[in-house]
């Protein structure tokens, strides 16, 4: 009588919310405007939220907490999510990937613990742990961000973060017996281990406050058992803003260095030949308006991937004697977007996808197809890492509603067989996945999944979630979701828009969609809606968005352009202050997909879009749940104060605004099981109450 007592106080609250307005935390306005290029005023009255540290702030946060997670708290409970998503989306360990002589695997022993890295020496082998980051320290969140294991197998060197930071520190850890070394490097950032020999190459960027830019990258070679202050410098620009990524090759005779200038869009690769006579910095390609990236080499000779000539990506073979003449291995396809490419001893394994339909094929070096295996559509594949002499690889395969299954997979005949396949208690028969194309807002015929209960009725009445991402080039890869598999149960529909920007249909795709032609995102967003409502799928009252990162960007856009098509809005880590974004951290080299404020054209069209910019006074926006970590310093977590702050200090505002920031985490959210789970619980405790409020 207790429990049933509670839930129906539970219900009258919830009805008692929306039938009042929300009272909440009082966001001061200070007068603060910029003047751009002599003519452009811009008020930004929320400015002090920048100040992240501050004592005003701290206590502003604090009361946006008690209002959000009263809320959440009660949606949760109401809605079951979080017994429901540990119930679809328990796992205790991820995919297997062979490196050397080992599989290494990440696996949680606990849901309050943070990932550990695990080994096997072979597969039949229970794991073991190897790198326990929950052990690193007590008081913070620790998360493991990479390894690299040495040629020999003997040595392995991982990197961690604290606290969601982007800055990392490196460990060494000895195979032979799991023995943490000396070894201790600090201020490592977006870094690849690259080992050579009886050490690795590493890289740096001058240390700033938790805003500055991201400037100053160096290249450094760590010899194992000496201390950081002893490595050695290898590469750096007087020009600070130049990114650089490198590799050695699995026969550790050449390193690669590739050099990135994304304000003039252009690109250099160098590399060392380690068995010439002197062994020096050599240019291979400079001045590259397109992408190549070494993956490995043979015989002496690169293989890499490129988008020369290709709408799609081809990989091609590349002789340091002769770079300019290439010789195709993998050509390029119309419907087909190159994802990846594993080089082996006499055969070169590539994976395709064209519209979230995955496709394994395999060449020789000479380019003669030799396999080819097309997976359904709205799936993934992955891995094909180990030897290049290996007989077997494994890979994984999975979707938005299926976790990953591992096969192993004969590189002599090309049989694959299950290795491990995850339990599931629901059933997968009855879910469809479906693949629709519309029309955006300037013709052009843009893809989309959805994926549902079979049976579904097309009567306007269905709850929808609508999802992309839409930038940087980047290809939906469906993962295994728990929260898209409680929202098809409760008779949802998850739809994904592959929108321009993105690179699901090439590089001309992405192109569509950044810089001067970044409004098309939105526009492909918004046409996405229409669709959806247009087709019976569902109304504006049921519709939410949500996106992450460049994701939470379009579906804030969109809402401020067309909030009448939507009933709720979960922006996440979203760039929405997007004339400052450029001043802090690494906005600047993102000048290439949104613009910059520098130049006259530019600044208009950042302020024309950008979101928290364009919130107009008079408009009631639907119910918003705006989502950030308070160490994300990629976008930094100002963008969402500023916007909340903003929607919530308007009186036409009825629809709930609120505000959940995750404590000791950055871009990726959550670092532990619990944290990621009550973050995707809350989130869909709140779209499930907003599309039911009607």
């Amino acid at each position: 009588m207790k429990h049933l007592y509670a839930l129906v106080v539970t219900f009258l609250w919830l009805g008692n919310a929306f039938a009042q307005e929300f009272e909440y935390p009082v966001s001061r306005k200070v007068e603060i405007a910029d003047t751009y290029h002599e003519k452009y005023k811009v008020k930004d009255e929320y400015r002090w939220l920048e100040e992240l540290n501050g004592p005003d702030v701290n206590v502003w946060l604090e009361s946006q907490r008690k209002l959000s997670n009263k809320f959440l708290t009660k949606v949760e409970f109401k809605y079951n999510t979080l017994e429901m998503l540990n119930k679809f989306g328990y796992t205790r360990f991820d995919y297997p990937q062979k490196a050397g002589k080992y599989y290494f695997q990440y696996g949680t022993y606990n849901s309050l613990a943070v990932p550990a890295l695990f080994y096997q020496s072979s597969l039949i082998d229970n794991p073991r742990v190897l790198v326990d980051p929950n052990y690193i320290s007590k008081k913070e969140n620790i998360s493991i961000e990479g390894y690299a294991l040495s040629k020999d197998s003997e040595l392995l060197a991982y990197q961690f973060s604290r606290n969601g930071s982007d800055w990392a520190e490196v460990h060494v850890v000895s195979m032979k017996d799991a023995v943490q070394l000396k070894d201790h490097l600090v201020n490592v950032k977006f870094s690849n281990l690259a080992w050579k020999d009886n050490g690795f190459f590493y890289s740096t960027f001058k240390r700033e406050d938790a805003l500055g830019k991201t400037l100053g990258q160096k290249v450094y070679y760590h010899k194992v058992g000496t201390s950081q202050s002893e490595d050695k410098l290898i590469f750096e620009r007087q020009n600070p803003a130049i990114e650089f990524d490198f590799l050695t090759t699995s026969d550790e005779r050449f390193f690669i260095l590739k050099e990135k200038n994304e304000q003039a869009g252009k690109r250099n690769i160098f590399y060392i030949d380690y068995q010439a006579a002197q062994p020096t910095l050599k240019p291979l390609l400079t001045n590259l308006t397109y992408t190549v990236n070494i993956l490995d080499a043979r015989n002496g000779k690169f293989i890499a991937a490129t988008g020369v000539d290709s709408n799609t990506g081809s990989v091609v073979e590349i002789d340091p004697a002769n770079p300019l003449k290439w010789n195709t291995i993998s050509p390029g396809f119309s419907k087909a977007v190159l994802l990846d490419a594993t080089p082996l001893q006499d055969k070169l394994i590539t994976v395709y996808q064209s519209n979230q339909r995955p496709i394994i094929s395999v060449f020789s070096y000479e380019g003669k197809p030799l396999y080819n295996l097309e997976m359904p559509v709205g799936t993934s594949v992955g891995g094909f890492r180990g030897a290049a002499q290996d007989q077997e690889l494994l890979f994984h395969y999975g979707s938005y509603t299926l976790p990953p299954v591992v096969y192993n997979f004969n590189v002599a005949n090309f049989e694959r067989k299950v290795f491990r396949q995850t339990t599931i208690n629901f059933l997968t028969e009855g879910i469809e996945y479906k693949e629709v194309e519309f029309s955006g807002k300037d013709g052009t015929k843009i893809p989309m999944i959805l994926v549902y209960e079979k049976g579904l009725k097309l009567d306007g009445k269905n709850p929808v979630i609508l999802e992309a991402y839409g930038g940087f080039g980047v290809i939906e890869q469906p993962s295994f979701d728990p929260g898209v598999v409680y929202f098809i149960k409760k008779g949802g529909v998850y739809a994904f828009a592959n929108i321009r920007g993105g690179g699901d249909l090439g590089a001309d795709w992405a192109r569509q969609g950044r810089g001067a032609r970044k409004q098309n995102s939105f526009d492909d967003f918004i046409s996405a809606a229409e669709y959806l409502i247009k087709s019976g799928y569902t109304s504006p009252s049921k519709l939410a968005i949500t996106g992450a990162s460049n994701g939470g960007l379009v579906v804030a856009a969109a809402a401020i352009q067309r909030p009448d098509l939507f009933k709720a809005v979960v922006p996440v880590v979203a760039p929405l202050d997007m004339i400052r974004f450029e001043k802090f951290t690494v906005g600047h080299w993102h000048t290439d997909e949104y613009g910059t404020v520098a130049n006259n054209d530019g600044f208009l069209r950042l302020q024309g879009y950008s979101p928290y910019h364009n919130i107009k006074e008079e408009v009631n926006y639907p119910a918003m749940l705006i989502m950030t970590s308070e160490n994300d310093e990629r976008v930094p977590p100002f963008h969402s104060y500023k916007f909340a702050a903003r929607l919530q200090s308007r009186k036409a505002q009825k629809n709930p605004i609120l505000l959940r920031v995750t404590a000791n985490a950055g871009h990726q959210g959550g670092v532990t099981r619990s944290s990621r789970f009550n973050e995707k619980a809350e989130k869909f405790g709140f779209i499930m109450q907003m599309l039911d409020s009607q």
